[in-house]
């Protein structure tokens, strides 16, 4: 398989060496001295496919030390510098990398102390690597995904998924070497580093990484030149926080040619207080770790808020009944799992043959785990997880999504979740989690019923409602529904 990043090599293929394709804060580095430094790590790397760790702390460092690896054909594990010990251990176990790139300077906890460090230059002079002997089933990532019950599962995500996808996304959003992306994302994750920075260098583009998110931030970067914008619903929902009192903001994402969010769901509310301001909608796509991406709202496609859109070239997407019984018609209102099959799947998790046979069906469809709906024109809704926001109510089937959706039009909330609880008549009784924007004075329990009822159906409306001052989230502001009190 041919290089992930062609345009390394400089012209004619790709973009001018000189062309700046990292920048961290005040610190960039062009396509030459990328491939100068990328090269001169790759040399140093072990060979053999030995896996190497990398500490993904949202810098240059991080960058270099990826591409180096893809280059020599070393899959790469990306470490969460804000883990646990006891989780940074289990990976560490569990992936037995052959060392840990960091970068110089860096303090790493005790529990890696075993493991041979290399520090990474970014300003090294070296050479890529010639033909690396790596296909396209060859794994490039080893990301770790923690699942309802255990310790977290390596998914093993071959090259030909990375390219299957971010060739996909080019398609979908008309992404290209012109292209300049501005996000604060963790480097650990899916989204922050293989959408947001190796995305951009297939592309032959740039990345500008804030190191922190900050709606000051955006505007700045989207004034000096940045074409697109990646970010998470709490991301979102701050610039929308923001808007109003911040025109140079709403300028500033007007002039954007595309604004991503992802990870979760966004809020219908904020889609339609951002787009008031700034005459821009938000795309929202589709992922996950073990099947990168899956679908999304096409840059030329009409603006659906509260969908993620439409599947990916090369991807199959259908809808499960609970037996697995596909759904053969879609009418918006039929929910059912989500089952994917196409290039830009995982080959597995990392050991564990088992947990990878039991995410499978016999065809070759992944289980996903995520409920749907989905509209005849092929726009799938995501109305939540199949473990916490699946609710079976007097007969119904809820999801949890759009709920959350309806009780966040309320002016009295701030934030929201659903989840649903055992029922003696109902089966499952709907519960919602409110934040409300004054503490003071929280709208009270018939107030939220009434106006879930009036804009959705009866019988979705919540039939208890607790009060908390913060919602519990994860790195990527995904609400961690198993957290909540109990």
């Amino acid at each position: 398989m041919s290089s992930l990043f062609p345009a390394l090599t400089g012209p004619p293929s790709g973009p001018p060496s000189d062309r700046v394709a990292l920048r961290f804060g005040d610190r960039s580095l062009t396509y030459a001295e990328l491939a100068g430094a990328a090269g001169a790590l790759a040399a140093r790397l072990p060979g053999g496919g030995a896996r190497v760790a990398v500490w993904a702390t949202p810098s240059a460092e991080t960058a270099v030390a990826v591409v180096a690896a893809l280059e020599a054909g070393a899959p790469v594990v990306p470490l969460n510098p804000k883990s646990g010990e006891k989780e940074l251990g289990h990976i560490l176990s569990d992936s037995a990398p052959a060392l840990l790139l960091a970068a110089p300077g860096e303090e790493l906890p005790s529990v890696t102390q075993d493991l041979p460090r290399l520090d990474v230059d970014v300003r090294a002079p070296g050479r890529l690597p010639g033909h690396v002997q790596v296909g396209g089933e060859d794994p490039a990532l080893v990301v770790y995904t923690s699942g309802t019950t255990g310790p977290p599962k390596g998914a093993v995500i071959p090259r030909r998924a990375v390219a299957a996808t971010l060739d996909a996304l080019a398609d979908a959003w008309r992404w290209t070497g012109e292209d300049v992306l501005v996000h604060g994302l963790p480097l650990f994750h899916v989204h922050g580093l293989v959408l947001g920075v190796l995305g951009p260098l297939r592309r032959g583009g740039s990345v500008r990484h804030l190191g922190r998110f900050s709606p000051e931030g955006v505007a700045r970067e989207l004034n000096g030149g940045a074409t697109m914008l990646f970010g998470v619903p709490t991301m979102y929902h701050r610039l929308a926080e923001t808007l109003p009192g911040d025109p140079a903001l709403a300028a500033a994402l007007g002039r954007a040619r595309l604004l991503v969010s992802g990870s979760a769901a966004l809020p219908v509310h904020d889609h339609e207080r951002i787009t008031a301001a700034t005459g821009q909608r938000v795309v929202e796509r589709y992922g996950m770790t073990e099947t990168l991406m899956n679908t999304s709202v096409r840059a030329d496609g009409a603006p659906r808020p509260g969908t993620v859109g439409v599947p990916l070239p090369g991807v199959e997407l259908r809808l499960v009944e609970e037996d697995g019984t596909p759904l053969t018609s879609y009418d918006g209102e039929s929910v059912g799992e989500i089952q994917v099959r196409g290039p830009n799947l995982f080959t597995g998790y990392l050991g564990r043959p088992d947990a990878t046979a039991a995410a499978f069906t016999a065809d070759g469809w992944f289980r996903t785990g995520d409920m749907a709906v989905r509209d005849a024109d092929g726009y799938v809704r995501i109305v939540g997880r199949k473990a916490t926001d699946l609710i079976k109510s007097g007969g119904y089937k809820i999801g949890a999504g759009e709920i959350e959706n309806a009780l966040l039009e309320h002016p009295g909330v701030r934030e929201a979740a659903v989840t649903g609880e055992p029922d003696p008549d109902l089966g499952e009784r709907i519960v919602a989690w409110i934040v409300p924007a004054d503490p003071q004075s929280p709208p009270a329990e018939e107030e939220l019923a009434g106006h879930v009822a009036r804009r959705l159906a009866p019988h979705k409306r919540p039939r208890t409602v607790r009060y908390l001052d913060v919602l519990p989230r994860n790195d990527m502001g995904k609400i961690m529904k198993r957290a909540l009190p109990s």
